[in-house]
């Protein structure tokens, strides 16, 4: 007969052994990853996304798994910046136009005609300027790992192509909610109106506003081409985007995680790239064929010089950060 003494004995060495096997048995957790992202699934910066996420799930053999969600479904994108910096979200697609009031260097990226082509700007994104960039967004616990493009915004209208700064002399303009947005318009002699982009196509179709400014893939999908055909190849805004990691999420990752997440944001990058200048020709031939009237605009510098006050006014309130924008420019030259 058993003794009570030996029944609990033998039991410590069954629930022993049974742990051991579920150490070794059990697969380690993956980490879930969550990632924010304003645009449809379709868009060139969705399909990067998501091939960012199956290169990292792939190559971390399944220790990171993370889940792109379009639309901005987890919130508008200052909130979603706030997310990310907290740590509730993993990982971004962020437009630099906002990240000015969190990181104010990025206003910098806002100073119309800042860089003379999306080449330059992509060129000097991924170089040494790019990397002080990078630093001011750490400092804030973005960790940018890879730089988008959004196109080069140009103006268009519903009365008269735009050759030089006298054409946009009192014709009502929408911008975005940015100060430097309206001061642009304001010294080329119109009147600038912060709107919702929601509003626009009525607005223009009611004659509210008289034009705005966009890039040709948001020009044919939102349907303002229809309702005004004039479109003049300014090219005076050419903002990047960054594909951003929570600090707090990179800072759990071995040196190697870390590695995998960095080579796939940039794989992801020149994904994004590729499709953008894809989809951004498909849209020309579209608002062509619809009957737009583009025109290239030959005497930039004229839209440029007026632009002068917008940098001095800029330098004076943010004086150290003088030598970041002459390292832009002069990267240019």
């Amino acid at each position: 007969m058993l003794t009570n003494k030996t029944i609990i004995s033998n039991c410590l060495k069954l629930t022993a052994v049974s742990g051991v096997l579920a150490a070794v048995s059990l697969p380690a957790q993956a980490e879930q990853w969550r990632g924010w992202n304003i645009h449809p699934p379709s868009y060139p910066n969705s399909v990067a996304l998501e091939s960012f996420a199956e290169e990292v799930a792939e190559k971390t053999e399944g220790r990171i798994e993370p889940k792109v969600y379009h639309n901005a479904v987890l919130g508008a994108q200052p909130d979603a910046i706030e997310q990310t910096r907290s740590g509730a979200l993993d990982f971004a697609n962020f437009n630099m136009g906002p990240m000015g009031p969190i990181v104010p260097a990025t206003n910098i990226l806002s100073l119309p005609f800042i860089f003379n082509s999306t080449e330059d700007m992509y060129r000097i994104m991924d170089g040494d300027i790019g990397g002080r960039f990078a630093e001011a967004l750490a400092e804030k616990n973005l960790v940018a790992l890879s730089w988008f493009g959004s196109g080069a915004r140009s103006l268009y209208n519903t009365d008269h192509p735009v050759k030089t700064p006298d054409d946009v002399d009192g014709l009502k303009f929408r911008v975005m909610n940015n100060d430097l947005y309206v001061q642009m318009i304001d010294e080329l002699g119109g009147n600038a109106t912060p709107m919702a982009y929601s509003e626009v196509y009525q607005s223009l179709k009611t004659g509210v506003i008289d034009g705005a400014e966009n890039n040709y893939p948001s020009y044919e999908s939102s349907g303002h081409y229809e309702v005004a055909k004039y479109y003049s190849l300014t090219e005076h805004l050419i903002l990047p985007e960054c594909l951003c990691v929570a600090k707090s999420t990179w800072d759990e990752m071995s040196e190697e995680d870390q590695g995998i997440v960095r080579e796939a944001a940039e794989n992801a990058a020149q994904e994004q790239r590729k499709l953008w200048e894809e989809r951004a020709q498909k849209s020309r031939e579209l608002v062509l064929e619809s009957g737009v009237e583009i025109n290239e605009v030959d005497d930039k510098a004229a839209f440029q010089d007026k632009m002068q006050p917008i940098y001095d006014d800029f330098v004076e309130e943010n004086p150290e950060l003088e030598t970041l924008v002459k390292d832009i420019q002069a990267a240019q030259e």
